[in-house]
Order: C-alpha cells, then sequence, then structure tokens
C-alpha cells in the first residue's frame, strides 16, 4: 500500500480515480481531494498547475469540467457542495515532488506511527532521496519514508510568500504597473 496524501479516504480514492484524468487532461494537476461531512457535504479539491501560480478562472473551469464528470459517475450518495480552490501558500504537501519543489522551505511533517518516540517533525525541507522526504530538525538531517507521512504541510514564512509572489509574477499572475502609484482621496473632508 503507497501512501496517498493526496486521497486518503476509500471515497476520497474512488473520487480522485475519476477526477484526475479530467484535471490533467486540462493541463493541472490534483493536489488533494476530501470530502468533508457536515450537514451538506463539501466536496474539496485542490489543483494547480505543474508549476505553480493557479488562478480564480482556473479554478472555476476546472469545476465546471469535474461537476460534470460527477454527474455522469454519480459516485457521492446525498447532497455536496463542490469547493475548487488552489493549494494555497502554506500548501499542504502531498506528492514526492512537492518535497523536492519547496527544498530548503519550512514544513511540518506527520508520521502515522511514532519514529524515534514522535510523530510530529518540523524544519526546513532537505529534498528527497530515493523514497524519503529528508527534514532538517534540531538533531540534524532526518529522513521519514514518504509511506510513513500521515500529514505534510508548508509553514507559513516570509521567505515562503516572497518565493509565492515572484512564482505569481513570473506566471505573468500579478501586473506590478497596476500598483505603481497609491491612488490617494485628494477631496478629503479633512481639508
Amino acid at each position: 500500500m503507497t501512501n496517498d496524501l493526496i486521497a486518503k479516504a476509500a471515497i476520497d480514492r474512488r473520487l480522485a480515480e475519476i477526477i484526475t484524468p479530467v484535471i490533467e487532461d486540462m493541463g493541472y494537476e490534483l493536489v488533494r481531494v476530501r470530502l468533508m461531512g457536515g450537514k451538506t457535504h463539501t466536496l474539496q479539491i485542490m489543483a494547480d498547475k505543474p508549476d505553480g501560480g493557479i488562478e480564480v478562472d482556473d479554478c472555476a473551469e476546472i469545476s465546471t469540467a469535474v461537476s460534470a464528470i460527477l454527474d455522469v459517475e454519480d459516485p457521492i450518495i446525498d447532497a455536496y457542495t463542490l469547493e475548487v480552490s488552489s493549494p494555497g501558500i502554506d500548501r499542504p504537501l502531498t506528492r514526492l515532488k512537492d518535497f523536492e519543489m519547496f527544498e530548503g522551505y519550512e514544513a511540518k511533517l506527520e508520521t502515522s506511527e511514532m519514529i524515534d518516540g514522535r510523530k510530529r517533525f518540523k524544519g526546513m525541507l532537505a529534498g528527497v532521496e530515493g523514497n524519503e522526504v529528508l527534514i532538517n530538525v534540531e538533531e540534524g538531517t532526518i529522513g521519514l519514508d514518504f509511506d510513513w507521512l500521515s500529514d505534510a504541510k508548508l509553514v507559513l514564512t516570509d521567505e515562503l510568500i516572497r518565493e509565492m509572489l515572484r512564482q505569481r509574477k513570473a506566471a505573468g499572475a500579478i501586473n506590478e504597473e497596476n500598483f505603481d502609484e497609491i491612488e490617494t482621496d485628494s477631496g478629503s473632508e479633512e481639508d
């Protein structure tokens, strides 16, 4: 059984099987899928572009395509709300390649079993070696088998925010010309 941080529960894995081909055909990647309970179920889909920088319009496009396929396949018995989003800045790390991509950034990892007396590890990601995720913790660099992980996410830091802004700018998502001048209201009441 290989680890599946993308889809944990059996229903999530079934949904991932249905959704993944649709999302990939559109040029996106599935980061995570979760069917959450509650009064009305919420199907939460996180997607991204292979090089990051997914936008609201992309999410709307994915939502339309995914709704259509789910209407046909009908895997969810109860009524549900579909929610498609970007992974966010402090994103979950669900694929081995995520740990490579975010090497040098701070992350929190959780294992399903106790490893050296603990399940939680926080530190700087140090890449991947084979099937092991390397992380620099206080005691030094340790390798955690990807299959041991039950949860992993980036920690929101200034460096991470700067990097995400840089990526979005590079992808043309942010047009700096719009931010050059700060408009002031010259007709203020204080005169």
